[in-house]
């Protein structure tokens, strides 16, 4: 009779388990980022969206569309929050504009060092930034490294602010963005990142700021790439709301748990990445490294200054960033 306890006892559990599992509602989810599909974060997102779909047995399958074949990255939220579309990968910059607290991973040399941000973003202060958008319709899951971003011309090699005096630089459409060329002594002009290449070969630009990858579409128009490294604003992987707070316990924590594994394989994967544009750039353009960086740093302090007056919430995260090790 206890045998028969046991066994009936041990069936009845593997029969709620299995019950558990088939109760999960499946998920089919749509993915748009603006990178091409050789880029390493395509490459990154497409490994992460198998693992998900193996760990969940199925249970939630991500589609990845590429090339910004839905638009912006602004627009991507919009749809969002419209319920048009599930996920998408943004610039930080791009959520400060929805949440303005994000501008504190956007604020120049706010970063020590690629460790410090590693820290930063894979700690408490990284899961408090991602629920910062939850009343927005969305909230963040992952992030992923995207370099660091100096300036690059098409006849200036620049090594001090004052380099930049009367220069036209292209930045993001991002009011931190601005003000630091403003802060640096340049002028920003705001353009998509499409128009680059056709608006330096003109002259209705004098440069760009990005990461080095950027020189695989602008390396023909570009003569020098200077290595100030003034931020380093990571790429965020947000998704619907809506859509997370219906997924099960064990899927949050599948999405989470491979999501994870994919910023730790992606460090790897983007150095490489880093590596293979400069292969192909080959001796186009010239690497100036002799960069005065303490005077940078010092050229933005009023930066600091105007956020701790103004945006209390914000110089609040920047406070914590700069405290953690």
């Amino acid at each position: 009779m206890k045998k028969f306890l046991a066994l009936f006892v041990t069936v009845l559990l593997v029969v709620s388990a299995s019950m558990a599992v088939a109760a999960d509602k499946d998920f089919f989810l749509t993915l748009a980022h603006n990178l091409a599909e050789d880029h390493a974060v395509h490459v990154a997102m497409t490994e992460w969206a198998d693992a998900v779909n193996n760990a969940s047995n199925g249970s939630i399958t991500i589609n990845i569309i590429p090339n910004g074949q839905l638009g912006s990255e602004a627009d991507c939220v919009s749809q969002i929050q419209a319920s048009q579309l599930e996920m998408t990968k943004v610039s930080a910059g791009t959520l400060a504009n929805f949440e303005k607290a994000w501008n504190c991973v956007s604020v120049p040399y706010v970063f020590r060092d690629k460790d410090h941000l590693y820290s930063v973003m894979n700690g408490e202060i990284g899961k408090d930034l991602y629920k910062l958008t939850e009343k927005d319709g969305f909230v963040g899951i992952a992030w992923l490294e995207s370099g660091t971003r100096c300036f690059y011309t098409d006849d200036t090699p620049i090594r001090v602010p004052a380099d930049l005096k009367g220069l036209k630089i292209r930045t993001m459409d991002s009011q931190m963005a601005i003000d630091m060329m403003h802060a640096f002594g340049g002028s920003a002009t705001v353009m998509g990142y499409s128009d680059i290449y056709t608006g330096m070969q003109q002259g209705v630009i004098d440069g760009a700021e990005n990461n080095i990858t950027a020189l695989r579409d602008h390396a023909d128009v570009t003569k020098y790439y200077c290595y100030d490294e003034h931020t380093m604003i990571p790429d965020v992987v947000v998704i619907s709301a809506k859509v997370w707070n219906e997924m099960s316990d064990a899927q949050k924590e599948i999405m989470l748990k491979t999501a994870a594994d994919m910023v730790t394989n992606y460090k790897g994967l983007w150095a490489k990445f880093e590596d293979d544009v400069k292969a192909q750039v080959g001796d186009k353009v010239t690497y100036i490294t002799d960069v005065d960086k303490p005077a940078f740093q010092k050229a933005v302090q009023p930066l600091y200054e105007a956020l701790k007056k103004n945006d209390a919430e914000t110089y609040a995260f920047v406070e914590r960033i700069q405290a953690a090790k």
